[in-house]
Formats: C-alpha cells, sequence, structure tokens
C-alpha cells in the first residue's frame, strides 16, 4: 500500500506526462541565426552577472521587463516582443511554446501594471512606490515564467513534502502559558522551508507562491476583484514580510533540510516514468534499485554543476575584478595617491577568484553510507507505517541579560580581530586605502558566495556532518565575513554598476540588431520564395 500523499504525487506527475506529451498547436518559432547570436550574448551576461542556474530565467525575465517596462506601458505593447525576446535568447525552447501563451502573459502585464500604476500607500506605511514596484516585478516575473513553462513537477512535490511534514512536525512550547503554533501559521512556516531547502527558490518567487496562496483567485481576477486587490496590496505585502521574519523560520528550515534529499529522488523516479510508477513504486526491490540509480544520476550532476560553479563564479569575479581595477583603483592610485604598486595589483586581482576557486572546488560529496540512510527514509514516505516519528521544533531558549552581553562582546570582538587582520596583511603589501576597502568588499562577497554554495551542495546530504575544532574555528572568525558578505549582496543587487552599464548601453542596441537579424532573414527567405 502506497501512502496517500504519495498516490496523490503519481496522479499529478501523471498529468504532467499527459500534458507533456499532448501535441501542441500553433507555437511560437524564432529565427535559428538571430537565435543563436542572441543565445551567446546571454551566455556572455550569464558569467558577468552569474546566477545559479534554476534562478537565471527569472532573472533574465525580469531585466528584460524591467527595460521594456520603461518604454512601454500596456501588456499589449509588451507581451509579444517579451516571449519572443526570452525565446531568442534561449531561455524557453524554441517551437515549444503555444501562441496563446503571449495572450496569457498580455493580461499578466496588464494586472500588474493596473496596480502598480493604481495603488496609494496608506498613511501609516513606511514603503514606499519604488519599493513596491520592485517587489511586483519579481511577483510578475515569476508568474511569466510560470505561464510560459508551467512548474507541474515542482509544485507538486512542494506539496508532497509540505503535507507530510505537516504531520510529522509539532512547535513546543516552552511555557504553560505560551499560546500553541496556530496550524495555519505552521502550514505557511513548513511551505516556505519546503521550497527553500527543495528548490532553493529565492524570496521573490516563493513570495509569489505565498501570494496565490493568501489571494486564490490570483490568476484569475474579475476587474471588480482587481480594484479590491489594488486597495490592499500592502496590507498583503506586509503580511508576506512578516511570514519570513518568523521568529521559528530558521528552525523549520532545518527540519526541511534534512528530509529534501528522499523528496528529490522520489521526483526523479516519478519524472522517468510516471505512467509505470504504482506498479514500481509497489515493489520495495525495484524501487530500492530505482533509488540507486536515481541517486547516483543526481550526485554525477551535482558533482558537475559544482565544477561550473567553481569556475563560471571565478571567471565572474575575476572579470568585475578586473574591470574596477582598471576603471577606479588603478587611476586612484597612480595619480590621486601616487601609491601605485605592481604586487598590490596582482595581489588585488587573483586573489578574490582564488578564494573563490577554492571555496567550490574543495566542496566534498557525501559519504557512501549516505545512500542507505536515502534509501531507508524514500521507504519511509513511500509506504505508511502506524507509527510516526515526530519532529518537534523547540522555540531558541532566552538569554539572560549578562550572558547575551558576553556573546554579543566576544562576537564583536571576532569582528574586529578578523578584519584588522586582513587589513594590516593589505598594509604591509602597500595597499592604498581604496584598495583595501574594495578587496575586503570582495572578500566578503566571495566568503558568502562560496559558503552558499557550499550549504547548498548538501542536497543529497541526510547523515549530519561531525563538527571538527578546525571547522569550529572556520566558522568563528569566517561568520563576521559571511554575515557582512550577504549584506553587500543584498545592497550590490540592486546597485550593481557594471550590470547597470550593461543593461544601459548594450542590451537595448543588441536585442534592436537580433530583432533587425530576424527581420532582415525573414525578408531574404520572402524574396528568395518569390523566385520560385
Amino acid at each position: 500500500m502506497l501512502s496517500p500523499h504519495i498516490q496523490k504525487l503519481i496522479q499529478k506527475y501523471q498529468k504532467w506526462h499527459s500534458l507533456f506529451k499532448a501535441k501542441k498547436e500553433r507555437v511560437i518559432f524564432v529565427d535559428e541565426i538571430a537565435s543563436r547570436v542572441a543565445s551567446f550574448y546571454e551566455k556572455i551576461r550569464g558569467i558577468i552577472e552569474w546566477r545559479e542556474e534554476h534562478l537565471l530565467r527569472k532573472t533574465a525575465i525580469e531585466r528584460v521587463l524591467r527595460r521594456r517596462l520603461v518604454f512601454q506601458k500596456s501588456g499589449e505593447e509588451i507581451a509579444e516582443p517579451l516571449v519572443l525576446e526570452l525565446i531568442r535568447g534561449g531561455h524557453f525552447p524554441n517551437g515549444q511554446i503555444e501562441e496563446s501563451k503571449i495572450d496569457q502573459v498580455k493580461k499578466i502585464l496588464d494586472k500588474y501594471i493596473f496596480i502598480f500604476e493604481n495603488n496609494s500607500p496608506p498613511p501609516s506605511s513606511k514603503k514606499s512606490k519604488t519599493r513596491l514596484f520592485e517587489w511586483l516585478l519579481g511577483g510578475l516575473a515569476c508568474e511569466i515564467e510560470e505561464t510560459l513553462s508551467p512548474p507541474i513537477r515542482e509544485l507538486a512535490l512542494i506539496e508532497c513534502m509540505t503535507n507530510s511534514l505537516k504531520e510529522r512536525v509539532e512547535v513546543a512550547q516552552r511555557k504553560v502559558i505560551e499560546k500553541k503554533m496556530p496550524e495555519k501559521e505552521k502550514e505557511i512556516q513548513l511551505f516556505i522551508a519546503v521550497q527553500k531547502a527543495l528548490f532553493k527558490f529565492d524570496e521573490p518567487l516563493i513570495s509569489y507562491h505565498l501570494l496565490k496562496k493568501m489571494v486564490p483567485d490570483w490568476e484569475n481576477l474579475s476587474p471588480q476583484r482587481l480594484k479590491e486587490i489594488t486597495c490592499q496590496i500592502y496590507s498583503i505585502w506586509d503580511q508576506i514580510e512578516k511570514s519570513f521574519k518568523h521568529p521559528l523560520s530558521e528552525k523549520f528550515y532545518q527540519v526541511a533540510e534534512r528530509y529534501d534529499t528522499p523528496y528529490l529522488i522520489l521526483g526523479d523516479i516519478l519524472s522517468k516514468d510516471p505512467l509505470g510508477a504504482f506498479k514500481n513504486l509497489s515493489q520495495p526491490k525495484i524501487l530500492e534499485e530505482l533509488i540507486r540509480e536515481s541517486y547516483q544520476e543526481r550526485l554525477k550532476k551535482l558533482r558537475k554543476r559544482l565544477k561550473k560553479a567553481a569556475l563560471f563564479s571565478t571567471i565572474s569575479i575575476f572579470v568585475t575584478k578586473m574591470l574596477l581595477a582598471f576603471a577606479i583603483e588603478i587611476p586612484f592610485d597612480k595619480y590621486v595617491l601616487a601609491t601605485f604598486s605592481y604586487q598590490s595589483l596582482f595581489i588585488n586581482i587573483l586573489v578574490p577568484p582564488f578564494l573563490m576557486f577554492v571555496l567550490v572546488a574543495t566542496i566534498k560529496t557525501p559519504q557512501k553510507e549516505n545512500l542507505n540512510r536515502v534509501i531507508l527514509e524514500v521507504m519511509r514516505i513511500v509506504y505508511p507505517s502506524n507509527g510516526k516519528e515526530i519532529e518537534e521544533i523547540k522555540p531558541p531558549r532566552k538569554k539572560g541579560i549578562i550572558l547575551s552581553t558576553i556573546i554579543g562582546l566576544f562576537y564583536l570582538l571576532t569582528f574586529v580581530l578578523s578584519f584588522w587582520v586582513i587589513i594590516w596583511l593589505l598594509r604591509k603589501v602597500e595597499f592604498g586605502g581604496l584598495s583595501i576597502g574594495i578587496f575586503l568588499m570582495f572578500f566578503c562577497l566571495i566568503f558568502f558566495a562560496g559558503v552558499k554554495t557550499r550549504e547548498r551542495s548538501k542536497e543529497l546530504q541526510v547523515i549530519e556532518e561531525k563538527t571538527t575544532i578546525l571547522s569550529f574555528l572556520f566558522d568563528t572568525f569566517s561568520l563576521p565575513f559571511i554575515r557582512m558578505g550577504k549584506w553587500l549582496s543584498g545592497q550590490l543587487s540592486r546597485y550593481n554598476i557594471i550590470v547597470f552599464l550593461f543593461s544601459a548601453f548594450l542590451d537595448l542596441p543588441f536585442q534592436l540588431f537580433t530583432e533587425f537579424l530576424e527581420h532582415w532573414r525573414s525578408f531574404i527567405k520572402e524574396k528568395k520564395e518569390e523566385i520560385h
């Protein structure tokens, strides 16, 4: 007997299979030559503006929207050129998306444009219309991506894992007088945690999924409902933001992170043969063999992805550092401070990408014993048992004022000491003030990105790693750099000068060129047909 959650999951995968195999009528084609040129440009951009693979497409949609919304203010004007540009750039397959999707994208654009143009912030709100535009833009990019390529399997797996964990997760109370965590609140925290753990979704994408939960008819709003939602948009936004800031959010994530591997493996098995899923999963011996095969395949992909991340992130940092060095650091040191040094230049340019390469390249993949634990966990999910293993989430113990002060002072000491050591070493090799500032910025960003990549490499890790003295010391003194890198990463995503220059001076001319190339190719084809 398969568990009810698994039976429902299989049915959704079979639905995905039938839609995937269904014959598509009137699909969109773009010119192959123009597509190759545009794809090459997008790959170059991808190196400069490095993102994880699952975020590349959404980031591209957001970037194109940002550019087009400056000049065009209606879905009618934006929808078709937007879809064609995304297919041309290789973000969606050529000849696979139905023409009817353009009308759907048009309606989505009109909905978001209406909300942005007709909202007014409440008097008590500290949020500006500019911030609302950024938030809505993230949601718009997510909705367009899901419309052009519906994530049926991903959403089904998220729902299955959320519902399964909901039955086994309990939130403990420290005191008798404390109120029990409401079931709805627990479900929302699990929903957020599962998306982070399972597919590493970012905040805009999770916000969009929460928005659909809060407004069930979001994808098909009537004109009257659209006006109501427009008036409530700031309140909805506040509620979603509060969900991310819940005091137990990290605790929920840790639980979800421990159980994501068996669900990923299960998703791989169902994707390969959705029609034979009931038969395959009903026989433990066959299921065990399928788990082993899927695990090894995912392990190979993980190793390949890590190598790619090491290479591309290193190139991205190297190129960015070179541009900054020649545009700002060298002229400043040479003509303002008159303290230019080739030694400091080489250290400044080569150390940050080398550090990034080392952080990513030294990532270890799971041990062999990990596979047996994965098999056991998948079996527990697939076959229901009478006794359920309960995962208890305990609120953190409140620290006294004295202990909190001591910990805070010790953290401040490690913060100051870590940065002082780096600054002292840079001074020894004759770094100028500006060069030290830029080096520290890159150093922190690299530590944050590298550690983040190392954490995400544990997607197959089920057995907990043991903490050694060396890893404890590394965590203690690298934490200040990681925290600073996290803050800088958030700021640079808003004010990345190099990406801004790319978008301002290259994106628009290049898109005009590819559109011209496509129309020119069409013109030549028509004229050649006239000859016959």
